[in-house]
């Protein structure tokens, strides 16, 4: 007696499934999409390049300033020294700006020279670094301008990691003992009236 040879049936496997791909719709939504974006990018950044750009130390008109209020209008670092400046109300020197030194543990590694002194002006060295307004709270029509003027000067010294000069006291005397010392570069303001004073 032959056994018994029931045939089991498997289940049929699952067709594979292909990896999902995107439909044509989703297709058509992100390459319009990259269009979009491509020709906002073409129409914007030649916008941006067409504004005018501010001249270099130009700023913004500063707070507006009101007759008697003493203001800082820059600081010099460098020169250890502050711009101060105010409205006077004399119709005939509206505003004043005077160097305030800095005291304290500031060392100077350029210094101030009066404008009337320096002359500044590119063909004698100097390079013009930043013009400061100031307008009159009073007088909206009124503003002093403040011109900031450096003249460099170039330093044969030994650099450090950082490209800093570095000034020892001790070589600092002998230099001076000899007759040695390096020039300083230097620092002035000038400053001027603008727009039509109010009566």
């Amino acid at each position: 007696m032959t056994p018994d040879r029931t045939l089991s049936r498997r289940a049929p496997r699952a067709a594979a499934r292909p990896a999902s791909r995107p439909g044509n719709r989703e297709l058509f939504r992100q390459a319009l999409l990259l269009v979009v974006l491509a020709t906002v990018a073409a129409i914007a950044f030649p916008l941006r390049a067409a504004e005018p750009q501010p001249r270099r130390g130009e700023r913004p008109p500063g707070t507006p300033q009101a007759v008697g209020a003493l203001h800082t209008v820059r600081n010099i670092p460098e020169a250890c020294t502050r711009l101060e400046g105010v409205f006077t109300g004399d119709a005939s020197a509206p505003y004043r700006l005077q160097p305030v030194p800095v005291g304290g543990t500031c060392q100077a590694r350029a210094r101030w020279v009066e404008p009337a002194q320096a002359r500044p002006a590119e063909a004698a060295g100097w390079v013009f670094e930043d013009r400061i307004r100031v307008p009159a709270a009073g007088c909206p029509a009124q503003e002093a301008v403040v011109e900031v003027w450096h003249k460099p000067v170039e330093q044969p010294l030994a650099r450090d990691g950082q490209g800093q000069v570095r000034i020892y006291l001790q070589d600092a005397q002998k230099q001076a003992a000899a007759g040695k010392m390096q020039p300083l570069p230097e620092f002035t303001a000038r400053m001027a009236l603008a727009g039509k004073p109010c009566r």
